[in-house]
C-alpha cells in the first residue's frame, strides 16, 4: 500500500461562487439545513463576536504545543483558503500570536480556525483578521515536531477534509462537505425565507408553534386529543 506524503499540496476546493453565497448566511443557518452536524465545539469561538469567515478549509494537524506545520501551511495555503488546525484542544501553549497572523492576513487567507490556544489578544482585536480559538496562553510554541497538511483531520469533535467549506461567526463554526455544500445553498435560502415569514407572525402576536402538539403526543406527552 502506498503510504500519502505528510503535505498534500493538491486538492479540490470548494468554489469561490459557493462561498460567496455561504458568506451570506449566519452558521446557524447552514447548520441547519445541513441536517444539524458539522458543528465545532463551542470551545472553538471568534477572537471577537465579529469576526466571520467562509471559505475552502485547508487542514493542519499538529502535536499539542508545537506549530512547525503552521508555517509551512502558511507558505503553502492560497489566497481565500481557511486554515483549520488540529491542536487536539490543547490551551497550554499557543499556537499562533500577532507575527503569524499577521502573515495570514497579508497573504489574504480568509481565516484561522484552531482547536487550540493562541496569544496576543489585544493586538490581533486591531489586527482585524478573523481567528477562531479554542482559547488563550501565553507560552510560546515548540518548532520541531511533524505533522501533516491537508490530510482529514478531527476538530472540535468535526470531521474536516480540505477543501471543505468553513463557515464561522459570533456563533461558532460549522463545516460542510465540499461535495454536498453547493445543493445547501437554496435549501438555506428557503429557510432564511421562512425564518423572516415566522419572525413577522411573531410580531403579529402568532406566537404558537403549530407543530408543537403533534409531537408532544408522539413523544407521549399529550393523549390523542388533549391539548396544551
Amino acid at each position: 500500500m502506498t503510504q500519502l506524503p505528510d503535505i498534500l499540496r493538491s486538492f479540490e476546493r470548494v468554489s469561490a461562487e459557493v462561498v460567496q453565497k455561504a458568506a451570506t448566511f449566519q452558521a446557524a443557518i447552514l447548520a441547519d439545513v445541513a441536517g444539524r452536524r458539522g458543528t465545532l465545539h463551542s470551545r472553538v469561538a471568534p477572537v471577537h463576536q465579529a469576526m466571520k469567515v467562509a471559505g475552502p478549509a485547508f487542514t493542519v494537524e499538529v502535536r499539542p504545543g508545537d506549530n512547525l506545520m503552521i508555517h509551512a501551511a502558511i507558505a503553502l495555503a492560497q489566497p481565500g483558503d481557511v486554515l483549520v488546525i488540529d491542536g487536539k484542544g490543547d490551551q497550554t501553549a499557543a499556537l499562533m500570536g500577532t507575527l503569524m497572523l499577521s502573515a495570514c492576513k497579508k497573504l489574504h487567507l480568509g481565516g484561522v480556525v484552531v482547536d487550540g490556544a493562541i496569544r496576543d489578544k489585544l493586538e490581533l482585536l486591531e489586527l482585524g483578521f478573523p481567528v477562531f480559538c479554542a482559547g488563550f496562553n501565553p507560552a510560546g510554541p515548540t518548532k520541531y515536531v511533524p505533522g501533516r497538511i491537508n490530510h482529514p483531520i478531527s476538530v472540535g469533535g468535526t470531521v474536516v477534509h480540505p477543501g471543505d467549506l468553513v463557515v464561522g461567526d459570533a456563533d461558532g463554526v460549522v463545516v460542510i462537505e465540499r461535495a454536498k455544500a453547493p445543493a445547501l445553498m437554496a435549501l438555506a435560502d428557503k429557510k432564511v425565507a421562512d425564518e423572516a415569514a415566522r419572525i413577522e407572525a411573531i410580531a403579529r402576536g402568532d406566537t404558537a408553534s403549530k407543530w408543537l402538539p403533534a409531537a408532544l403526543r408522539a413523544a407521549g406527552v399529550l393523549k390523542e386529543g388533549e391539548s396544551l
